[in-house]
């Protein structure tokens, strides 16, 4: 039974992509409602499969029954049942805030929400690294779409740099793919990391050429320095839904490292082992540092918010350069706050920018808003918990990344990330009293805002308290999660010895 749920986060998406695809103009409460229960369902799904994998079990789903390595593998461990509950919880906020009224600015909205998803849920569930490509495709080409939704010039022109680079990435993906094609016979990717041991020394360079192109492309998708350049405005223009899903893109990227680097170039892979350490370790702290001046720099609070996502890529990879299984544990966690509370404050900056009309979410001072005060509170929780301030989840998820570090780690961890932490706080208020303390005199503006709108950025927004409330078994689902992707032999011998061995 648990092989055929599996299937489901690609399936059951794909399915409702369809039926919304199917009649584009007109019935919007019809679109509205398929495209809620989907994604609730999905949500369903991904606690079911969560449940299932924290036993420590890798199952596999076989299409066709065509057995690995030869046949197409969806692969269920912890790490991939959490990517899947963490974009589930993202989609359902951003859904029902769109059916607020922002689906309504363009057509195909919802269908192509529902293919985004199906990208994302299949690359984190796809066992070869073809399949990794072809569903980032399948999520980069609806995100291409949505990007464009309502439609404007400055969507347009931050379309125009993330369509070109992504399309750059994907030549690179492919050809990389190629390269370790050629040279080990094989693109499961369990197979693959059983042949490392044994790969002759003339294929070392082809290998070494191959992996190098995949971790420039992966960078590229977590928007590494010097490969995150396109965020920013990309994420500040999108429409606030898109947005907010577009918080778990970074984290795609973030996780394919994890998965290709931890499986492939693991423990078992000889000479070419901590192959990307050096790289993502020292890039990771120059996008912290980058990302902290651009936060202080922004003039517009969705800019600012983009900006902190960027933080968040930088504080995870660094995670991801310790290469421990403390470091992975503590990233994990931090993955799920940042994920969920960016997303949220995404959607408060849409709500903020619809009260105080003219001046949008630009830093300048405006009239005061209908629902000012309740707003003001709504910004004052993401902003704590997003600067990493106690008592809420972005506070601990800090201190277990800086307490993974170890020798000359410290120094720069810890250093770059307080200061960054400070640059966020310091924008964050400086954001807060332009839109709320210094807009006190004239008309109030805005009207009430649609009650969906305020249940999808409080479903984002809440789970920050959630996770202290329950940091105990999230981080002990976390801690056996990096114990199992140090451990890479389980997923091979689930997939190649136990599936009927290699040719």
């Amino acid at each position: 039974m648990i092989q055929h749920l599996i299937v489901l986060p690609v399936v059951v998406p794909l399915i409702a992509g369809i039926l919304l695809l199917y009649q584009r103009q007109g019935m919007v409460r019809y679109k509205r409602i398929v495209s809620v229960v989907a994604t609730s369902a999905l949500l369903l799904v991904a606690i079911w499969l969560l449940n299932q994998a924290a036993s420590g079990e890798v199952t596999y789903y076989a299409l066709g029954d065509w057995q690995p390595p030869f046949g197409i593998a969806l692969v269920l461990d912890r790490l991939s049942a959490l990517m899947l509950l963490v974009t589930a919880l993202l989609a359902v906020g951003a859904v029902v805030f769109a059916c607020g009224g922002d689906d309504e600015k363009g057509s195909n909205f919802h269908g192509l929400f529902q293919w985004q998803l199906m990208g994302i849920n299949g690359a984190f569930l796809t066992g070869d690294l073809f399949n990794l490509f072809v569903f980032f495709e399948v999520l980069l080409l609806a995100s291409y779409a949505l990007l464009l939704h309502g439609g404007g010039k400055a969507r347009i022109q931050s379309s125009v740099h993330y369509v070109v680079l992504n399309l750059a990435g994907s030549s690179l993906f492919l050809i990389g793919v190629g390269i370790l094609y050629g040279a080990t016979g094989t693109l499961n990717m369990a197979d693959m990391a059983s042949r490392m041991a044994e790969l002759p020394a003339e294929r070392e360079g082809l290998v070494v050429a191959g992996a190098l192109m995949l971790l420039v492309v992966f960078g590229l998708k977590a928007a590494i320095l010097p490969l995150y350049f396109w965020l920013p405005r990309a994420y500040a223009s999108a429409p606030a839904p898109v947005a907010a899903l577009f918080a778990v893109m970074t984290k795609v990227g973030i996780y394919a490292i994890l998965r290709v680097y931890s499986l492939i170039f693991g423990d078992q892979a000889g000479n070419l082992e901590a192959l990307e350490q050096p790289w993502v370790w020292w890039l990771s702290l120059a996008t912290l540092a980058a990302a902290g001046i651009g936060v202080m720099a922004a003039r517009d609070l969705r800019l600012l918010i983009a900006y902190l996502v960027l933080i968040s890529v930088g504080t995870l990879l660094a995670g991801v350069g310790m290469r421990s299984p403390e470091a992975t544990s503590a990233l994990l966690y931090y993955l799920i706050h940042t994920t969920l509370i960016t997303g949220g404050l995404f959607l408060l900056a849409e709500m903020i920018g619809l009260q105080r009309g003219k001046p949008g979410t630009r830093l300048v001072k405006g009239r005061p808003m209908v629902q000012g005060s309740a707003l003001a509170l709504a910004f004052f929780i993401g902003a704590i918990a997003v600067a990493g301030l106690p008592p809420l989840s972005g506070a601990f998820g800090k201190a277990l990344m800086l307490n993974a570090a170890e020798g000359s780690q410290r120094l720069w961890l810890w250093t770059l990330v307080l200061l960054a932490g400070l640059a966020s706080l310091i924008a964050l208020s400086r954001a807060g009293s332009t839109l709320f303390w210094r807009s006190h005199r004239g008309h109030f503006s805005g009207r009430p805002l649609p009650r969906c709108q305020w249940f999808g950025m409080a479903w984002l927004l809440s789970s920050s308290l959630l996770l202290v409330v329950f940091a105990g078994p999230v981080s002990d689902y976390t801690q056996a999660t990096a114990k199992q992707l140090a451990n890479p032999s389980l997923v091979i011998d689930t997939l190649i010895n136990d599936a009927g061995g290699t040719q």
